[in-house]
């Protein structure tokens, strides 16, 4: 991971920290929300539709299962969006749904051949706790992504597609923004792949963390 991720991971986290204490002294400060008969939305009021952005790092594999290539390792930047909805099933308890496409800049080259992952994204259910100004969170779904391997001049372009799951937290930072800390592991599948020297079926798998920011509407 270089150092400019890593520096902006960290301040978007030092940040999530900040402002998720200082939401959840408002909550200790305020009356406790009734779970009674007349509940009817969330402690943190997680429910509704939201629209965000983030920013992350990625790193994976791309492994040649027909053994014509080397196994190529690969890391890089992403940058996307998401949109989604929450609603409470039983106090305390929130389902969702997101969807999520990213620009990709993570790659990688091992002799003789480079992979790049051009573009993510994955269609996701998600089951969190209302925590209040906290909601740890579970998700896992459909993914799919466009890829290119090259060879002395030769680009080959495929879809993958596969499945993602993976857990985060969301941190209520004012009214209908919250921040979004997300780590993910994917399996893509497979794909062929024809290049100069040979074919290739590359098996792609990857991890993502990714720190964004979420608006209510």
């Amino acid at each position: 991971m270089n150092r400019l991720s890593l520096a902006l991971l960290a301040g978007v986290a030092a940040f999530t920290f900040i402002s998720g204490a200082q939401a959840a002294d408002l909550l200790v400060n305020s009356p406790a929300p009734s779970y009674g008969g007349g509940y009817s939305s969330p402690a943190g009021g997680w429910d509704g539709a939201y629209i965000g952005g983030f920013v992350g790092y990625g790193w994976g594999t791309a492994i040649d299962d027909l053994n014509n290539y080397s196994d190529i390792g690969l890391s890089g930047w992403l940058v996307g969006a998401t949109l989604g909805a929450n609603f409470t099933v039983t106090p305390g308890f929130v389902l969702g749904a997101a969807g999520d496409i990213a620009w990709s800049g993570v790659s990688g080259f091992e002799t003789p051949a480079d992979f790049d992952i051009n573009w993510a994204g994955s269609l996701r259910g998600r089951a969190g706790f209302d925590g209040g100004a906290f909601m740890p969170y579970l998700t896992a779904g459909l993914a799919f992504a466009g890829a290119t391997a090259s060879e002395t001049g030769t680009d080959s372009t495929q879809m993958h597609f596969g499945w993602t799951a993976g857990a985060g937290v969301e941190v209520a930072v004012v009214d209908n923004v919250s921040l979004d800390l997300q780590y993910r592991y994917t399996d893509y599948g497979t794909a062929d792949y024809t290049l100069a020297t040979d074919n290739a079926t590359f098996d792609l798998t990857t991890h993502a963390l990714t720190a964004g920011v979420n608006f209510k509407f």
